[in-house]
């Protein structure tokens, strides 16, 4: 039975993301997807991969739970995100998806430890508790000896990571990356392409949006998209597998 009006614990046994037959379209006869479909597993690295304009944003807003689509359903770690009022949509965003973004989107004068610790704001829990669990995960991401430098104090690549270890410092079934290297150089795009790789090999779900078709060439999985419809979903060793069935 499909749950619906409530975020409360996930199913540990659902697929991070599942599209069915998922269409958002927009006034003026925008079709930003039409008809698209595949299952995202837990555990997996998946690319998303596609030029300007071919749905990587859309699918990127219906995967995080910022939009709704038009038809067909998205499931999130097993709920129907269409059956959720706000709150829960929000709760449930909240607590099952990290997002990473190519601009960083950190605080300006606030240190690396209070920026990461600010993603567990919805969970009520005291300060202390939450400056522990953002101190474990910048130690994750290499930066434990980075905790009370600002934004402007750090390189980009830096920056990226303090990014990171806020989207992933709540353990949400998923982890949103958009486009994550475009704002770095080539060596720091690497070391955080490396360091999602490894958060994923450590049993995190990763979704990398791109549109940059090498960067997606090194994952496991690329999920291809154009003019709103799935082109190719491949996994390295040439299996093609992974599309739904709406």
């Amino acid at each position: 039975m499909t749950r619906t009006n409530t975020a409360g614990a996930d199913d540990d046994g659902a697929p991070a993301a599942e599209l069915f037959d998922v269409e958002r379209h927009y006034p003026g006869g925008v079709r930003a997807l039409d008809g698209v479909s595949f299952r995202i597993g837990r555990g997996e690295l998946v690319g998303i991969v596609g030029p300007s304009g071919s749905g990587k944003s859309t699918l990127l807003n219906l995967l995080g739970m910022l939009d709704t689509p038009t038809g067909g359903s998205v499931r999130i770690t097993g709920f129907d995100t269409a059956g959720l009022d706000d709150d829960g949509a929000s709760a449930l965003r909240a607590r099952s998806v990290g997002f990473v973004f190519q601009q960083f989107h950190l605080a300006h004068n606030v240190a690396a430890l209070d920026n990461v610790a600010d993603g567990l704001l919805y969970t009520g829990a005291p300060l202390r508790r939450r400056r522990a669990r953002a101190r474990g995960a910048l130690e994750r991401v290499g930066l434990g000896d980075r905790l009370h430098h600002r934004p402007h104090e750090l390189s980009g690549g830096q920056r990226q990571r303090v990014a990171i270890a806020r989207a992933v410092v709540g353990d949400p079934g998923l982890v949103l990356a958009d486009e994550p290297t475009g704002a770095l150089d080539t060596a720091s795009g690497t070391a955080v392409m490396e360091l999602l790789q490894e958060l994923n090999a450590a049993g995190a779900t990763v979704v990398v949006i791109t549109h940059d078709r090498e960067l997606a060439g090194g994952l496991p999985r690329r999920i291809r998209v154009r003019d709103g419809q799935v082109e190719s979903d491949e996994r390295a060793g040439g299996d093609g597998g992974g599309h739904v069935q709406g």
